[in-house]
């Protein structure tokens, strides 16, 4: 039995989730490639997974390199790899702990910030574009059902944070 059985609401038939799963990874498609062509112009600059740690240190501001392996969902020497190519490319910088000098903090720079705000208002526009195209009278439907698919992955809503990004 799999784990998308294993874990469907009480109710759901197979059939039902097999759709819901379809679904998703047809709007998911559709997302990756918004997030692809958001990207575009930075693309020289950085990857996906990349961008996805600068979100990550604007939404949560400095941190230490496993607190940003830990929000990332990968180990400490892919999180060193993405931080020093980030470094590199002179969008986050790396310093001193000034409470604990044997840690490192990393944080972004201004533009790494700038990257992040350019690419999500691109990335926002393109949804907006998308969403005016659906009929209206699904988009509470739409909001209910995505906002319980984010809590379900322990994913922080846009509105929640200050910055309202989206990677």
């Amino acid at each position: 039995m799999s784990s998308v059985e294993n874990d469907a609401p009480k109710g759901a038939d197979d059939g039902s989730v097999d759709r819901l799963v379809s679904a998703v990874l047809t709007a998911s498609r559709v997302l990756v490639g918004v997030s692809a062509r958001s990207l575009a112009e930075v693309e020289g600059t950085v990857s996906l997974s990349q961008f996805r740690t600068l979100v990550v240190l604007h939404t949560h501001g400095d941190t230490r390199l496993n607190h940003l392996a830990g929000r990332l969902a990968v180990g400490p020497s892919t999180a060193l790899r993405a931080v020093d190519r980030l470094i590199s490319a002179g969008l986050v910088a790396r310093r001193e702990n000034p409470d604990d000098r044997r840690e490192v903090v990393i944080s972004l720079t201004d533009q790494g910030r700038d990257v992040v705000d350019e690419v999500t208002r691109r990335r926002r526009a393109a949804i907006a574009q998308i969403v005016r195209r659906m009929p209206r009278e699904l988009s509470p439907a739409l909001i209910e059902a995505l906002t319980a698919f984010a809590v379900a992955a322990d994913e922080p809503s846009v509105e929640d944070a200050a910055t309202r990004l989206g990677w």
